[in-house]
């Protein structure tokens, strides 16, 4: 019998009514909840397609406009950086004004940045408005969870919802690399902006009608304040910590430009987390993101966010740089790898149901590993087929578990209110991903002299931290462990299947 609240229903089949509630009996959700989610959920898959649209392209886009490794690292980075380093002062505005409210505000800065990059006359211009993207982006994302959690009110519904939602975001970042390819090569670079575009149209046309107001934005709840100060601190120390990062791609950690932003930006989060002690309302509440299961999901989430983006950036770089691929070639050798993602993501929500969200998250992490020590025997004659191909349909099976799993244990215990600030320290850990992991595994293929043995020693060591992880999880939550946050215990999200 479980005991464990984050998984209270995930051992066993959910009783009927719950299910009905998940459909829209007026219950948890409200008849149109299935079409809330896509909506929502193609949003939020759009916001981490927009970070990957220009990854493939980007040889393309530094020769139209004349620049060099450094600007196209700006022009990449111009958009993760906002992102990151706002996602929790976008989860405190959507959790003091509204999830409604701060979604449209948003998706409307987002919609508009986007058709101004696909005009932009030369860098400076793409890497602002890449970078006001990414300022609608950290608005839109917490929110969209705080609107999600107004959808399914009933907890084993948005539990159901949340087994689902944790695999919508790596279906963006995979598809944003299988379309960028495809469209450089047949139109332009700048049509993939047309998609952030039509997407933040929709969106907008269908909110009031089809989104519901939350307790923000029908004044029916005291709002929290601000934190301005936090706010302010979090935003710089994450964006400079996470440049800093960025730039070990080309300069080596002891460099001045490496360690001056990742020193400022240790500083400013340790700063934050000191402040944070003494406000009345925390943007971050102490010990929020310590509690064990939710900690093992936050985890769970940078770990799978970072497996995407070391295995889109390596295998581009191998095909094209060591094989001599085109770009669309190399979009095609993603194909796999994002058919097993679309197929399996599909299949999680029951699977999480069935089996729990730490049981979810821990298999994933074995399984990723697994596919990651198939990737680690690559070499410069390995096949396509027969070397990578394996590997790349394994580790995506593994990536869907822990997604879903993690999604749901991340947001376990988490009252209405406080959806935002979930949202946000959520969508953090998968943006921050990317950028920690592929710094540290690249310092490791770095250690090798031969180029394409140094990415199997990368590929190799992210699937030895997978299972480290996977062991420190089973150790950290133990099966009968409650989520213990007090009053917001009632709101526990268990999960099961996808909402209907």
């Amino acid at each position: 019998m479980p005991t464990g609240p984050a998984d209270s229903v995930s051992e066993q089949p959910s009783p009927p009514e719950r299910e009905d509630t998940a459909a829209g009996d007026g219950r948890g959700a409200p008849p149109r909840a299935g079409l809330a989610f896509a909506v929502l959920g193609i949003v939020q898959a759009t916001l981490i397609f927009t970070i990957t649209l220009i990854s493939v392209p980007l040889p393309v886009i530094g020769r139209e406009f004349g620049i060099g490794t450094t600007e196209l690292v700006l022009v990449t980075a111009a958009y993760g950086l906002p992102y990151s380093g706002l996602l929790l002062f976008g989860g405190r505005l959507a959790d003091r004004y509204g999830g409604r409210r701060v979604f449209v505000t948003g998706l409307v800065v987002f919609g508009l940045a986007s058709a101004l990059a696909a005009l932009a006359p030369n860098a400076e211009t793409l890497v602002a408005v890449r970078f006001t993207q990414g300022i609608g982006a950290a608005m839109t994302a917490p929110a969209a969870l705080a609107v999600l959690r107004a959808v399914f009110t009933e907890p084993a519904a948005f539990g159901r919802a949340m087994a689902t939602w944790g695999g919508v975001s790596v279906l963006g970042s995979a598809l944003g690399t299988l379309v960028s390819g495809t469209v450089t090569t047949w139109v332009s670079w700048r049509w993939m902006f047309a998609v952030p575009v039509l997407v933040a149209v929709v969106g907008l046309a269908v909110t009031r009608g089809l989104l519901p107001a939350g307790p923000a934005d029908d004044g029916s709840r005291a709002r929290p304040g601000l934190d301005p100060v936090g706010a302010v601190l979090a935003t710089i120390g994450i964006s400079v910590g996470s440049y800093g990062l960025i730039l070990t791609g080309d300069h080596p950690w002891t460099s001045a430009a490496v360690l001056v932003p990742l020193v400022v930006g240790v500083v400013l989060v340790v700063a934050f987390l000191a402040v944070e002690r003494r406000v009345r309302d925390p943007l971050l509440p102490p010990g929020f993101t310590l509690e064990p299961r939710r900690l093992v999901g936050l985890a769970g989430m940078l770990l799978a966010a970072a497996g995407v983006g070391l295995v889109t950036f390596l295998l581009s770089i191998y095909l094209q740089q060591e094989r001599g691929w085109t770009p669309l070639e190399t979009t095609g050798a993603f194909l796999p790898f994002t058919v097993a993602l679309i197929l399996t993501s599909r299949a999680m929500g029951p699977v999480v149901g069935r089996f729990g969200a730490h049981k979810a998250t821990v298999a994933g992490l074995v399984i990723g590993a697994a596919g990651l020590a198939l990737l680690a025997g690559v070499g410069r004659d390995t096949t396509f087929v027969l070397g990578m191909m394996p590997g790349l349909i394994l580790l995506p099976v593994g990536l869907s578990l822990v997604f879903s799993g993690s999604a749901v244990l991340s947001t376990a215990g988490v009252p209405p209110h406080q959806a935002g600030l979930a949202g946000g320290v959520m969508n953090t850990a998968m943006e921050l991903g990317p950028t920690v992991g592929l710094a540290a595994l690249m310092s490791v293929a770095a250690t090798r002299a031969d180029v394409v043995a140094g990415y199997g020693w990368a590929y190799g060591t992210a699937g030895a931290v997978y299972l480290a992880a996977a062991l420190a999880a089973v150790a950290l939550v133990r099966p009968d462990r409650p989520v213990s946050d007090g009053p917001a215990r009632a709101e526990t999200a268990p999960a099961g299947a996808a909402p209907r």
